[in-house]
């Protein structure tokens, strides 16, 4: 099924606040995560609970897209902690059940859909993509049986890369321990 994004997600800015010292509600901004969108950082609750934050809690299972400046990224929020998003990113929540939040955050961090949004970005310092590019976006939406098969694949693809790296790594030391071994 072909759509546009603004038909299964509803799509919501995050808000504007000022993190103080402490509080109840963790305020999530885009240093909180790693290039791959990946939580990297201890984030500590540093908004209080009012009644703007209570209205953009998030939900496990809504998005955060990074919308602002030249890191765009999906990831899918799923944590035990209250948070809300900043202006930063936007807040996709998919409205029904035809799309998995994962397969959603998988398509957005595809490089052919980070092409197509690049190209609708606007302004000269800080680009950002407009909720409107966002919403009109195109997209494939196959059954879930496929959408789980496409992210198991990309989870091995993954795990596939990180041993690559890991035994690149060993074969550099077992190489350096062999001419060090032989100097002696």
């Amino acid at each position: 099924m072909n759509t546009k994004l603004s038909q299964i997600a509803e799509i919501k800015t995050g808000v504007f606040a000022k993190p103080e010292m402490s509080g109840a509600v963790v305020y999530l901004q885009s240093r909180h995560f790693d290039e791959s969108g990946n939580l990297s950082s201890v984030v500590k609750a540093d908004l209080r609970v009012d009644s703007l934050t209570t209205k953009h809690l998030l939900k496990s299972g809504d998005l955060l897209f990074a919308a602002k400046g030249s890191r765009n990224f999906a990831t899918v929020y799923r944590s035990d902690f209250a948070a809300v998003a900043s202006t930063t990113f936007f807040v996709l929540r998919v409205r029904d059940s035809v799309v998995l939040p994962e397969y959603l955050s998988w398509l957005l961090n595809s490089p052919a859909t980070k092409k197509v949004l690049k190209g609708e970005a606007i302004g000269s310092s800080i680009v950002s993509i407009s909720k409107v590019a966002l919403g009109n976006l195109k997209m494939d939406v196959p059954s879930f049986d496929t959408q789980r098969k496409i992210l198991e694949i990309s989870r091995l693809s993954k795990a596939e890369y990180e041993l690559r790296l890991k035994i690149a790594e060993l074969r550099r030391l077992q190489v350096q321990q062999a001419i060090s071994k032989s100097i002696k």
